[in-house]
């Protein structure tokens, strides 16, 4: 028999329901908490003992199962304390493509107490170095790429050393090769015997700050213990719903990996995929003909995507090789969803497949809002419900709650939230109330408790799901001589969602071209940073009486036709 969501979230939190929650005040803030979730990821590690022989991580021809991988996190995990005395809270930073060596790192530093530290993937040496250097990092784990962006100044980092993965060159004393550590590894190491507490420290995550500098988000192992009950809630609640015995899949589940691990989004599936027992099939970048070749091959029952690669998935003839049995759920975020994606899919796979939306941020560890199935069809405008524990205000610009169709920035608190910014007390007070997360989005709640993002606050780019913060361009094109004055806006793309566009003004007698301009920022900046536009003006930029450049005026003249 069918239920409605509140009969069905009755029943699956009820006491002694599997998803029970229960109050907790931690620094004067009360929280609602599952009772039920581990206590700690390095007890979630131990749960994925019971997967035993099944297959964990595919890359290419490269397969672990969870028996391996686990051997190969405590072989490390020892490694990692008995040569380089890794202990309770030292950091450990990450930085590779999407391989299965960076997910044992991950899993072995967590598993020590240790606070893991991924680097965007993607960012220049000098922004690498400012990682490592800004975590106080002990030891670095990257793969060959990014061992060549870091190895001219390994000298000066400060760590005490590096294990570099699938790298042909030659390595300097105190830099470990993977291919050759993992070999010698004791894989018959028990998993580490310390206690870790549920409020204990486990990742920092970069996110870019509107000031300039990026800012590492500190997550809690509860944290992520509460978002994997909330990944595991979603999927029992629409089975709950649908009157269906919640039982576990009569097969293993599987999932394709596109977001990168250095992600909220992408560190979430990974780890899920671990909880949950699923195949993880990773992809070393994206081609849209290889992720659907790997959908048929390996039966991905799920996957999540940006709403650009969602797009170039649909609209591939290809896929009709996939198995539509097989394939159960996509979700998509990072960037807002258009509603002709979900018709699009509705259309498709005629509500077989089971769509899903999610808004978060590196703060609320990963989707704090979630609309799912049924629902995200009949409203896929919205972002969704909140979360189970957590709690969402919509606050006016004078600090009251916003009455329903009112439009205010969104507030999070709840257990998924971290704890603030590495190192960084002005920022954290600056985004935090009282337990309170400020989100810098504007939203609006309906008559029926679904809620919508209307506009941002914060000055941010979002170019196919990366945040790009306006301070940190404009402040290295500051630096060129040529520069009088630059803002950085976004503007709409088609594939992309957004696109970065300088607007520059040249100091007098001053000349470069945009092409110089993009090199020059290339060289300092991750490429998802650099502008794509860049548009020239003779006049001062519009600014209030404050002084604040009035972005929205120079968006509205570049969507009217100013000239690049």
């Amino acid at each position: 028999m069918s239920k409605t969501r509140d009969e069905a979230v009755a029943v699956l939190t009820a006491p002694g329901a599997m998803f029970e929650l229960g109050g907790l005040v931690l620094d004067d803030v009360p929280w609602r908490v599952f009772k039920n979730a581990p206590g700690s990821m390095r007890d979630v590690l131990a749960l994925t003992g019971m997967h035993g022989s099944k297959e964990f991580v595919v890359y290419d021809d490269e397969r672990l199962t969870f028996d391996e991988h686990l051997k190969l996190v405590c072989g490390l995990a020892q490694h990692l304390r008995d040569r380089y005395n890794i202990a309770k809270s030292d950091r450990v930073a990450i930085s590779a493509r999407n391989y299965p060596e960076w997910i044992v790192a991950f899993w072995a530093t967590v598993a020590l107490g240790a606070v893991a530290v991924p680097l965007n993937a993607w960012w220049t040496g000098p922004e690498l170095e400012y990682g490592i250097a800004d975590s106080g990092a002990k030891v670095i784990v990257v793969d060959g790429e990014r061992w060549d962006r870091l190895r001219d100044r390994f000298a000066d980092l400060g760590v005490r050393g590096a294990i570099v993965s699938r790298y042909k060159g030659e390595l300097p004393e105190g830099v470990e090769r993977w291919e050759e550590l993992r070999d010698t590894l004791d894989t018959s190491a028990p998993m580490p015997d310390l206690e870790i507490l549920p409020e204990d420290y486990a990742t920092i995550l970069y996110t870019s700050g509107t000031t300039g500098a990026p800012k590492g988000a500190l997550a809690t192992h509860r944290n992520h213990c509460t978002n994997i009950m909330n990944t595991m809630f979603m999927g029992v609640l629409g089975l709950e719903m649908a009157g269906a015995p919640v039982a576990p899949p009569a097969n293993q589940p599987a999932s394709l990996q596109v977001f990168p691990f250095f992600h909220i989004g992408g560190l979430t599936g990974m780890y899920v995929a671990a909880a949950f027992g699923s195949k993880l099939v990773l992809m070393y970048k994206w081609d849209v003909a290889r992720a659907i070749e790997l959908m048929a091959q390996e039966r991905i029952t799920s996957t999540s995507l940006v709403p650009m690669l969602l797009r170039q998935v649909l609209e591939s003839p290809l896929l009709d090789t996939v198995d539509n049995e097989a394939l159960a759920g996509i979700a998509s975020g990072g960037a807002p969803v258009p509603p002709d994606l979900i018709r699009r899919m509705q259309d498709r796979f005629e509500s077989r497949v089971s769509p899903a939306n999610g808004y978060g941020l590196t703060e609320t560890t990963s989707a704090i809002v979630i609309n799912a199935g049924g629902e995200y069809f009949d409203h896929p405008q919205s972002i969704g419900r909140p979360v189970l524990g957590a709690d969402i205000r919509i606050v006016a610009e004078h600090g009251h709650d916003c009455a329903p169709g009112e439009v205010g920035e969104l507030w999070i608190r709840g257990p998924n939230i971290v704890k603030g910014y590495w190192n960084k007390p002005e920022a954290t007070a600056a985004a935090f109330t009282d337990g309170w997360f400020h989100s810098g989005d504007l939203g609006h709640w309906d008559d029926d408790g679904f809620l919508y993002v209307v506009d941002r606050l914060k000055d941010v780019v979002i170019r196919g799901g990366e945040n790009v913060y306006s301070a940190e361009v404009e402040a290295v094109l500051f630096e060129h001589p040529a520069i009088a004055d630059v803002a950085i806006v976004g503007l709409p793309h088609a594939v992309y969602g957004e696109e970065v566009a300088a607007v520059v003004e040249l100091k007098p007698g001053s000349a470069v071209s945009a092409a110089e301009l993009q090199e020059f920022v290339a060289g300092r900046l991750a490429r998802f940073k650099v502008p794509s536009r860049i548009v020239f003006r003779d006049e001062p930029l519009p600014r209030t009486a404050t002084g604040k450049v009035l972005k929205r005026d120079l968006r509205n003249e570049l969507l009217g036709g100013a000239t690049a």
